[in-house]
C-alpha cells in the first residue's frame, strides 16, 4: 500500500500490512468525534466544500495550461507548453484548499501530458518543473502524485449561481480533459451521487452512537434512513445514461483516467524526474476510491474475498488521509452485526438486511453501467473504428482504470455483499 512518506525523496510502495488495523481509541471518545474534524461537511459530505477555481498569481503558469487543456491535447501541443514551464515553488500555496486545487491542476496535467498521444506513445519520463511540485503538494496532502477520486470528482466542481441547488443544471466543472459534455456530465453525475451519500454517512453516524448507547430504536430509524439513501443513491447513478455517451467514455475520456500500475500499456512505470530515477507505479482513478462504499461496508460489517479487499484497502491509500481515517473509525467501533444478533431485536435485523439488499442492487446496477460503458462500447469500437474520434485504448480493454478485471472484481464485491445477510440465532 502507498503509505505518506519520503525515502530518498520518493514514494514508497508498502506491501507490508495489509490488515490496516487503526489504533483504537476510547469508543466514547472516537464516536463523540464530529464529521468536520475528518473533513466530511453535514451538507455535501466528502465532497470538498467551495472548492477554489483560482490560485495565486505566482502560479498563473500551471492555471493557463490546466484551463486549456482539451485544446493543447488535442492539437498535439500540451508536451510542449509543458516543458516550457518554469519551476515553481509552492511555499506560496496557502491552506488546504488551495493545496487541492493545486493537486487537480498538477494531476490534471500531468495525466494530459502522460496520455496526449495514446496509449501507444505514453511518456515514460514526468519532466522536474511538473514532477517536483506535484510530488510535494502530494506529500502536504498525503496522497500520490496522480489524478485520484478525490482530485477529479470532490474538488472539481463548483456551482453556477452560489445560491441555487446542487443539481446539473447550477454546476459546472473546474479542470476538463477532451471529452466535452460527456466528460462533464460524469465529473457532475458523480459529484451528485456523493451528495446523495450525505443522509447515509449521517446515519451511520447515528446508528454507531445508538449501539453504544444502546437504543434499539434509534438504531431502526438509522438503518432505515440508510437504505432509502442507498437506494436513491442508485436512483442518481441512473442520471449518467442522460449525460454520458458510452462511446465517447470509452474511446476518449477513460485513458486520461488511466495510471501506471497493472496497466499493460505503462509496464514500468512512471519516472518522476527530480524525485526518483526508478518508475514509479500509481493506480489511475477508480470508483473505488470513494469513502461512501467503504463506510457503508465497514458499518455493515461485509467481509470481501482477499484479492478483492486487497485492492480496496490499497484504494484507501488515494483518499485524502482524514476520510480514511473516518473509515479506520468505523472499523473500529463495536460490531453492528454481533449487536443485532446478541440483541434478538427482529426489526433491527430485517432493517440491516434491506441495506444489504438495497447495496447489492446499487452494485448490480453498477455492474450494468460498467456492461454499457465500458464492455459492450469495447466490442462497438472494435468492430468499427470511430472516424470522429481517436483510436480507443487496448491495454486496458476489459479493465477498470484501477486496474482491476472489472466486471470479475464487481460481481464478487456484490455477491460478498449478499453473503453477509443475517439469520435469527434459534
Amino acid at each position: 500500500m502507498w503509505t505518506n512518506c519520503f525515502f530518498s525523496g520518493s514514494f514508497i510502495e508498502d506491501t507490508s500490512n495489509k490488515n490496516m488495523e487503526p489504533q483504537r481509541e476510547t469508543l466514547e471518545t472516537a464516536w463523540q468525534l464530529s464529521l468536520g474534524s475528518y473533513h466530511i461537511s453535514e451538507e455535501y459530505g466528502f465532497l470538498l466544500l467551495n472548492p477554489l477555481k483560482e490560485l495565486p498569481d505566482h502560479y498563473r503558469p500551471w492555471m493557463e495550461i490546466a484551463k486549456k487543456l482539451p485544446h493543447l491535447i488535442e492539437s498535439h501541443q500540451l508536451r510542449a507548453h509543458v516543458n516550457k514551464m518554469p519551476l515553481l515553488n509552492c511555499q506560496f500555496l496557502k491552506g488546504y484548499r488551495e493545496q487541492r486545487l493545486a493537486h487537480l491542476v498538477l494531476s490534471s496535467i500531468t495525466m494530459g501530458y502522460v496520455w496526449q498521444e495514446g496509449e501507444t506513445q505514453p511518456i515514460e519520463v514526468l519532466p522536474r518543473n511538473l514532477a517536483i511540485p506535484f510530488v510535494e503538494v502530494s506529500r502536504n496532502l498525503g496522497v500520490p502524485p496522480i489524478l485520484t477520486h478525490s482530485d477529479f470528482v470532490l474538488a472539481n466542481w463548483t456551482k453556477k449561481n452560489p445560491e441555487g441547488p446542487l443539481e446539473i443544471s447550477n454546476l459546472d466543472t473546474i479542470i476538463l480533459f477532451p471529452g466535452g459534455e460527456s466528460l462533464r456530465g460524469f465529473i457532475l453525475v458523480t459529484v451528485l451521487v456523493e451528495k446523495a451519500a450525505v443522509p447515509g454517512i449521517k446515519a451511520l453516524v447515528q446508528a454507531m452512537h445508538a449501539v453504544l448507547q444502546p437504543s434499539q430504536d434509534a438504531l431502526l430509524k438509522a438503518l432505515q434512513q440508510l437504505k432509502l439513501c442507498i437506494q436513491d443513491i442508485t436512483r442518481t447513478l441512473g442520471q449518467m445514461h442522460d449525460y454520458v455517451d458510452p462511446d465517447i467514455f470509452y474511446a476518449v475520456i477513460r485513458i486520461f483516467l488511466s495510471g501506471w500500475k497493472d496497466n499493460p500499456a505503462m509496464p514500468r512505470g512512471l519516472i518522476y524526474e527530480g524525485i526518483s530515477k526508478e518508475p514509479l507505479k500509481y493506480s489511475g482513478g477508480s470508483a473505488a476510491q470513494s469513502s461512501v462504499l467503504h463506510a457503508f461496508d465497514e458499518f455493515l460489517g461485509i467481509r470481501h474475498s482477499k484479492e478483492s479487499a486487497d485492492f480496496l484497502y490499497r484504494m484507501r491509500d488515494y483518499m485524502p488521509p482524514s476520510h480514511k481515517a473516518f473509515i479506520e473509525e468505523i472499523h473500529s467501533a463495536p460490531s453492528l452485526r454481533d449487536f443485532i444478533l446478541s440483541s434478538g431485536h427482529g426489526h433491527c435485523l430485517t432493517a440491516y438486511n434491506q441495506c444489504l439488499e438495497a447495496l447489492a442492487e446499487l452494485r448490480s446496477y453498477h455492474i450494468t453501467m460498467v456492461t454499457r460503458y465500458l464492455i459492450t462500447a469495447a466490442a462497438r469500437a472494435r468492430s468499427r473504428r470511430l472516424n470522429h474520434l481517436p483510436g480507443p485504448p487496448q491495454a486496458l480493454e476489459d479493465r477498470g482504470t484501477g486496474g482491476t478485471a472489472a466486471l470479475s472484481f464487481l460481481k464478487n464485491v456484490r455477491d460478498k455483499t449478499l453473503e453477509a445477510t443475517l439469520h435469527p440465532r434459534g
